[in-house]
C-alpha cells in the first residue's frame, strides 16, 4: 500500500472518529474495587440483545435530550447511507467496466454482448445508489423516529 494511501486510510479513520465521539458522549465510569456489578464484556448475551431490542423504543421518547440527538444522528445515518452507496457502487462498475474492457480487448468479435451486458450490470448497480439516496432522503425529511 502506498503511503499516500495509508495516510488518506488514517485521516478518514480518525475524522469518522471524531464524528462519532462528537454525537455519542462516552459514559464515565467510576472504577471501584468494592463494586459487584459486572463489566460490559461480562454481561450476558441475552442482557445486550434486550438492551439492542430496546434501543429502538426508546428513541421514540420525547425527553429534552432525545429531541437533538435523533435528528442529528439521523443525519448522520442518511450521510452513512448514501456515501456507503456510492462508494460501493463506485467500486463495483469500476471492476465491471474492467473487467469488461479486458474481455473486449482479449476477443474483439463478443465486443457487442460485452457491451450490452455490462450496460445492463451497470443499470442494476446504479439503482442501488438510488435505494441509498431514498434512504437518506426518508432519514431526513421523513423520519419515523421523529413524530
Amino acid at each position: 500500500m502506498a503511503p499516500r494511501s495509508l495516510v488518506l486510510t488514517a485521516a478518514v479513520l480518525l475524522s469518522c472518529g471524531a464524528l462519532f465521539s462528537a454525537f455519542v458522549p462516552v459514559p464515565l465510569v467510576a472504577k471501584s474495587l468494592s463494586s459487584s456489578a459486572p463489566a460490559l464484556g461480562q454481561l450476558p448475551t441475552a442482557a445486550l440483545s434486550a438492551a439492542l431490542l430496546v434501543t429502538p423504543s426508546l428513541a421514540h421518547a420525547a425527553t429534552e435530550g432525545s429531541a437533538v440527538w435523533i435528528p442529528a444522528l439521523s443525519a448522520v445515518g442518511a450521510g452513512f447511507a448514501i456515501g456507503l452507496a456510492a462508494i460501493g457502487s463506485g467500486v463495483g462498475q469500476g471492476i465491471a467496466s474492467g473487467r469488461c474492457i479486458d474481455g473486449i480487448s482479449r476477443q474483439p468479435e463478443v465486443a457487442d454482448d460485452l457491451r450490452g451486458v455490462l450496460l445492463l450490470s451497470l443499470a442494476f448497480m446504479e439503482s442501488l445508489t438510488i435505494y441509498g439516496l431514498v434512504i437518506a432522503l426518508v432519514l431526513l425529511f421523513a423520519n419515523p423516529l421523529i413524530k
